[in-house]
């Protein structure tokens, strides 16, 4: 694929998953409150409300300070992600390895604009439906955002045994994970470009050999 073609998937990768993204959060936060589930398919697949405040899995470190340099980390990896995605573009990169990291750079982008903006536009939702721009100011100052995860798959649960040692008595949920299309994106593109990046090499070992092959059969 020619580069002019490229930067055109990109654009439109971006542009359609940042929308869907963005309209399924705003969605959420107009009309759910925090803890709030909505059953999609059965009790397995729903949607249900959480704010990330932090990394992956709701970590959070350090409080507002914390946050504030979370939030910069957030907007200077993804200005340096943007920066090396197209100036590799420029230099022929493959095609699969663009829309790896087009999905790493657009997830990026889709959880800072949660953490940028939202605390400025929208108000609480513990125990309430949010308004966006609310009169009295949005919940949290700029780069004090929090992230908005909506889907949930417990595929099964259980109890465990109480005779067994640590864990008896314990619930366990099957892919507990909440996440929203924006952490999807991130996932799908890391794991994308680790199998390219594994068979790459796997093609050059083999390409090796095979020459290493035919010098052999010359002599």
């Amino acid at each position: 694929m020619d580069k002019k073609k490229q930067y055109t998937l990109v654009f439109t990768l971006m542009t359609v998953i940042l929308v869907v993204d963005q309209v399924v959060k705003m969605m959420v936060k107009t009309h759910m409150y925090i803890g709030q589930d909505i059953p999609l398919i059965g009790d397995w697949c729903l949607l249900r409300f959480v704010e990330n405040e932090g990394f992956a899995f709701g970590i959070a470190f350090g409080g507002a300070a914390g946050k504030y340099v979370l939030s910069l980390f957030r907007v200077v990896a993804s200005g340096a992600l943007a920066w090396y995605l197209f100036h590799q573009i420029k230099k022929g990169m493959r095609t699969s390895l663009v829309v790896c990291l087009t999905l790493i750079l657009v997830g990026a982008v889709g959880n800072l604009i949660d953490s940028c903006f939202y605390g400025l536009i929208f108000s609480e939702s513990h125990l309430r439906v949010a308004t966006l721009f609310p009169p009295e100011g949005g919940y949290a100052p700029f780069l004090q955002g929090k992230v908005v995860d909506m889907f949930y798959f417990p595929l099964f649960e259980f109890d465990w045994p109480q005779w067994l040692p640590l864990l008896g008595g314990k619930h366990f949920s099957f892919f507990d994970a909440i996440f929203n299309v924006a952490d999807t994106a991130i996932t799908i593109g890391g794991f994308w470009l680790v199998i390219d990046v594994l068979v790459q090499d796997h093609k050059k070992k083999l390409a090796k050999e095979q020459a290493q092959g035919k010098e052999r059969d010359t002599k």
